[in-house]
């Protein structure tokens, strides 16, 4: 009887775990449901059948130009500074192995501001050259950064390093052995890199690139402030300025289509190609030692990319703050930093929370249901923060005017806005959006943990949930800090979602500089946008860590 009674309730266990993860990702993947349920029950409103006449052209046309620019960027840029840092060895290769994955601590629009001041006609390089040269307006011709081309520049600098840390993974590990092979067949470096290192790498590049890709059509501050006209553009004017929630929710449906062709042709890049070490034992590749002169061109072409994404924009930003900053540094600006750590805390802890249930729930299952709700919930961080805005604010809105009319039918008085009026909204979209990330770091912690410690564990008399708390979180403790301070810093960046749900009066550091620099007061949100910087650096700290751990010798 007490068999039977043990299995009663491991079985409930197992089911009330299941339970809660279905809850989880049900409410995960709502905002996306939402916007798709309103573009079929809405029909089709006076508002997009006027941006359809006037401006969903040029949407669809600068997304595609993004995309293209984007795409072709970060490949050449990623894929050939991972190249040179793994195979050649050249004066600051160890430097600039952990020293190019620093402009993901930099937001694009936050970029986009600091090269806006420093390009611009009365900017010090303009100006430089006007005193230089004797030339006056009309004279000489300079580049408009504020441009869809200066939007491809602001992405690509900034979003290389995805492709570098998959690339280099992927050269790290594959490459070895096949190298040798390729050197024994006569080819040389450059044969051995398009012949070999290329075509097993490609699978990681395109991952990077799609990576890159999705955070091109997410960003709403660089494209809004260059002038830009894209879909989430689109989205904010249709929601703000036309207070048409249809529109929007069409228009984020549009942009929702862009990120699936995105994962689509990730997928069908990839194919039936699989690219395996058939070694038993890897062979780590041998670098080819540069002679001076080739030695300080691969630093260069290292260089460029680290000063153009971080060095330069950093030290501008340093520059501005210390000369000049915020006018509101003070009691105002310790409440917009209040604001923005509050928030990206309570969602970092709540992520954490939640990844753990979802990846436990996947471990302890005999079905693969979990296993495809995680992957439903890590579609999340493919979704645009401005989509996720509509579809979190457009069923709140309706069930915070049926408690609002509830309320007041039952007690005589209107409580207002219950779930929109605070942080509460907010929260669940940055859920919605971040969760997946915490979900990667949490999942892949938990699958290096052997299933004979759990055996071992019930073994001993311990449940499913003592197991989690005395066995497996211990374990987990380090991951669990990465995945908050992932969240955390993802969190401080956001500038869409929080435009669109912010409460009345109520702003964060990344609103502030897309307020200030909207405004042309680019010296006072240069404080706002350093302290985000600095926040950012500190996951990309980790990561350095991470690749000096591998680092080969």
């Amino acid at each position: 009887m007490k068999g039977t009674g043990g299995q009663g309730r491991a079985r409930l266990h197992w089911s009330t775990l299941t339970l809660t993860a279905v809850l989880i990702a049900a409410l995960i993947a709502a905002p996306v449901l939402s916007v798709f349920s309103n573009v079929f029950i809405g029909g089709t409103s006076e508002t997009w059948s006027h941006l359809a006449d006037t401006v969903l052209g040029e949407f669809v046309f600068n997304t595609v130009v993004l995309c293209i620019g984007v795409g072709l960027g970060v490949s050449s840029i990623g894929v050939t500074s991972a190249w040179l840092t793994t195979m050649l060895d050249f004066p600051g290769r160890r430097f600039f192995e952990w020293a190019l994955v620093l402009p993901l601590a930099m937001p694009a629009y936050v970029m986009a501001y600091v090269y806006t001041d420093f390009l611009q006609f009365v900017g010090p390089v303009q100006s430089w050259l006007r005193e230089t040269f004797e030339w006056r307006r009309g004279d000489y011709w300079f580049p408009d950064v504020r441009s869809v081309g200066g939007s491809v520049a602001m992405f690509m600098f900034v979003l290389y390093p995805y492709v570098y840390m998959i690339a280099r993974t992927a050269f790290l590990e594959r490459a070895g052995g096949m190298l040798e092979a390729g050197r024994s067949l006569g080819l040389g470096p450059w044969g051995s890199f398009f012949r070999v290192s290329l075509p097993l790498a490609r699978p990681a590049v395109v991952a990077g690139t799609a990576l890159a890709l999705m955070e091109t059509l997410a960003d709403f501050g660089t494209v809004s402030y260059f002038g830009v006209q894209t879909f989430t553009t689109g989205i904010y004017r249709a929601w703000f300025s036309l207070g048409d929630r249809i529109a929007a929710a069409q228009l984020s449906a549009a942009l929702l289509s862009f990120v699936i062709l995105v994962l689509t042709l990730e997928r069908i890049s990839r194919g039936r190609a699989r690219f395996n070490n058939t070694s038993r034992q890897q062979i780590l590749p041998v670098r080819l030692r540069l002679p001076l002169p080739l030695g300080l061109l691969a630093a260069f072409a290292c260089f460029m990319p680290l000063l153009l994404g971080f060095l330069l924009p950093a030290g501008l930003l340093l520059q501005m703050a210390f000369a000049e900053g915020d006018a509101q540094f003070g009691p105002r600006f310790l409440q917009l930093a209040r604001n923005s750590f509050v928030l990206a805390a309570v969602t970092a802890l709540i992520a954490v929370l939640l990844a753990v249930l979802l990846a436990y729930a996947a471990r302890l299952a005999r079905s693969r249901l979990p296993q495809a709700l995680n992957r439903v919930v890590g579609l999340g961080y493919a979704v645009p923060g401005s989509v996720i805005a509509v579809g979190v604010l457009i069923p709140l809105t309706r069930l915070d005017n049926w408690l609002a009319q509830s309320w007041e039918t039952a007690f005589g008085s209107n409580p207002g806005l219950i779930l929109t009026g605070g942080i509460a909204a907010l929260v669940y979209a940055y859920l919605a959006r971040f969760l997946a990330v915490a979900l990667q770091a949490v999942d892949s912690s938990l699958g290096k943990i052997t299933p004979s410690m759990d055996d071992a564990s019930r073994s001993l008399g311990f449940g499913k949930w003592a197991t989690l708390a005395r066995v497996h979180m211990p374990m987990l403790r380090g991951s669990l800090l990465t995945a908050g301070l992932l969240v955390f810093v993802d969190v401080m960046k956001e500038l869409p979602a929080t435009l669109v749900i912010r409460p009345f009066n109520f702003d964060t550091l990344a609103t502030q500089a897309h307020t200030l620099a909207a405004d042309e007061r680019l010296a006072e949100a240069s404080t706002a946008a350093l302290i985000i910087v600095a926040v950012g650096l500190l996951p990309m700290f980790l990561i350095s860590r991470q690749i000096l751990r591998v680092r080969r010798k």
